[in-house]
Order: C-alpha cells, then structure tokens, then sequence
C-alpha cells in the first residue's frame, strides 16, 4: 500500500511541475524573441549597458550608507577607483560599493572559514600558527578584488588594443561607401558584434551618445576617457582635429589605418624577436645541464676508477 501511495505522489508532483516548467519556458522563449527582434541588449547588474542615460548616484539605501562611510573618505582614492572601474568595464554606479564590501567580506569570511575548518583537522593548529594563518587569508581577501580588478583591466586594454584595428579598417570601409560617421559606428557595430564584442559595445556607445544629441568632439573623449587605450585616445584626438580643420574624415581614417596596420606588424615582429631570448631560459635550465652530464659522465667515471685509487696511495 505504501509503495502506491509513494507512486501516487510521484506522478502527481510530475503532473503539477510540468505544466508550470512548460509555460515558464513559453514564457521565457517569448520574451527573449521579443528583446531580439528590438535588437535589446542583456541586463547586466554591474556594467549597466542596458540603457544609455545611466543614474549616477546608488539608489539602494544600504549600498549608499556604504558608499557613504567607505568611499566619502578619501575623495582621491575615490575617484581612482571609479575610474578604473569604469576603464574595467563596470561602469554602474553602485560598482565601486559592491567592491568595497567584497574586500572586507573576503577579509573577514576567509579567515573566520580558515578557523572553522581548522577544528576538524586531526591537529587542530595553535600557538603562533593560529594567528599567522588567519591574518594571511585575511590580507589575501584584501588582495583578491584588487588582484581581480587589476587583470581584468589589463586584459580588456589588450583585447581592445587587439581589436581596434580590424573595426578601423571596416570603418574606412563604410565611410568611403558614403556613410556618415555615426552611421558607420552603427553599421561596424552591426558587423563585429559577435567576433569583437568588446569594441563593438565602444563603438555602439559613442554612436548612441552622438544620436542622443552629445556632440561629436565630446562623445569621442568620452570614450578615450572610458577606455584608457592609447590608440582609441588617438583616433578620438584625430577626429576632433579633423572636425576642426574640415579636412577628409575617409582620407584621415585611411591613413590612420595603415599607420595602425604597421604598428600591429611592428608589435608581432618585436614579439617574435624575443622568442630566441626567452628560449635560452629553458635551454640553459633543462637542457645543457643534462649535455654537460652526458659528455663529462665517461671522464667522471674513468678518473674514479684510474686516478683517485692513484691519489690516494692503492694501486689498482
């Protein structure tokens, strides 16, 4: 009877899941096919590239109390860590906060996680260890975030860097078909969306922000200020100039791109100049070592068994 019963329950639960798991899929199937064909972007909590006009001030009462007893301190430290937030790619207002309290929760959890966990160990630590410990992962879960912020930095620099050039020449491309350069961000856009999203969501901004009704000249250095990359800063600083001298935007960006075309070969060629240098460290290492013992090895063993019974007075 118990075992019937169980069934009963089993297919019930089945046939009460079911249906709401199908119409939350519909649902969801709907909705997304809606957001694609209004070419909408995905919400992301911390970057707020969802909307264009972006709020400036953190709207959750706790996450400003935070702001306002961490980040209120020192203005200078501040505003470092806003921009350098923002060069990351996280440009939401309430970033810096989440940052904050995931280094003083890493500071606190990982060391309080350190002394649980001790206590199931065979030898529970004590002594000078017990205190050691727990202050290196609380500096480790001060370093964490910073560690984090610093590579992800880096690396979108280096994926911009790498990207830059290849969005330049389609932009040559478009502009010498007649388009307008706002027109052209959007079209380049359209275009490396998939295979450089990095800088097609630059190119979307600034051409959003032009559309918008920012001018021109501001909406160029705000995406230099927003990327820190020194060949995004000079294409901004090369569109203005031209705007202000009225000179051809296509023959302008044509002769950028074939500078930018010769620096990426320049970069590839120093790279591949370093390789001899940087395979002498593992020649030198791992590889002579061994020939130096392959080849003395014979010598090593002869004078052990010829000359050092000579040397010591007992003749063979």
């Amino acid at each position: 009877m118990s075992t019937i019963l169980i069934w009963i329950v089993e297919i019930m639960t089945f046939a009460l899941v079911v249906p709401f798991v199908f119409v939350g899929m519909r649902w969801f199937e709907g909705a997304w096919a809606v957001r694609r064909r209004l070419g909408a972007k995905t919400d992301n909590p911390l970057t707020g590239d969802s909307q264009l006009l972006k709020e400036k001030e953190v709207s959750n009462d706790f996450l400003a109390w935070v702001e306002q007893a961490t980040l209120n301190t020192n203005e200078k430290d501040a505003t470092k860590l806003r921009r350098d937030l923002i060069e990351a790619g996280l440009e939401n207002p309430a970033a810096p906060v989440y940052y904050v309290i995931a280094r003083f929760s890493l500071a606190i959890g990982l060391p309080l996680t350190f002394l649980f966990l001790s206590q199931f160990m065979s030898k529970p630590l004590s002594g000078m260890w017990l205190i050691l410990l727990p202050l290196f992962f609380a500096g480790v879960g001060l370093l964490m975030p910073s560690a984090f912020l610093g590579n992800r930095l880096e690396a979108r620099r280096t994926q911009l860097e790498q990207e830059f050039p290849d969005a330049l020449d389609l932009l040559v491309v478009c502009v010498e078909a007649g388009l307008g350069l706002e027109a052209a961000f959007v079209r380049v856009n359209e275009e490396i969306r998939t295979s450089h999203p990095r800088i097609s969501d630059v190119l979307y901004r600034v051409a959003e922000e032009m559309r918008a009704g920012r001018g021109r000249a501001d909406a160029l250095r705000a995406m230099a200020e927003r990327t820190a990359v020194e060949s995004l800063k000079s294409f901004a600083a090369l569109l203005i100039q031209t705007d202000a001298l009225g000179t051809s935007i296509a023959q302008t960006l044509r002769t950028f791109s074939a500078e930018m075309r010769t620096t990426r070969f320049l970069k590839a060629e120093e790279k591949a100049m370093r390789i001899p240098v940087l395979m002498t460290i593992p020649l030198v290492v791992c590889i002579l070592p061994v020939i130096v013992t392959a080849l003395l090895l014979p010598a090593m063993i002869d004078v052990s068994r010829n000359v050092m019974p000579l040397l010591t007075g007992k003749h063979p």
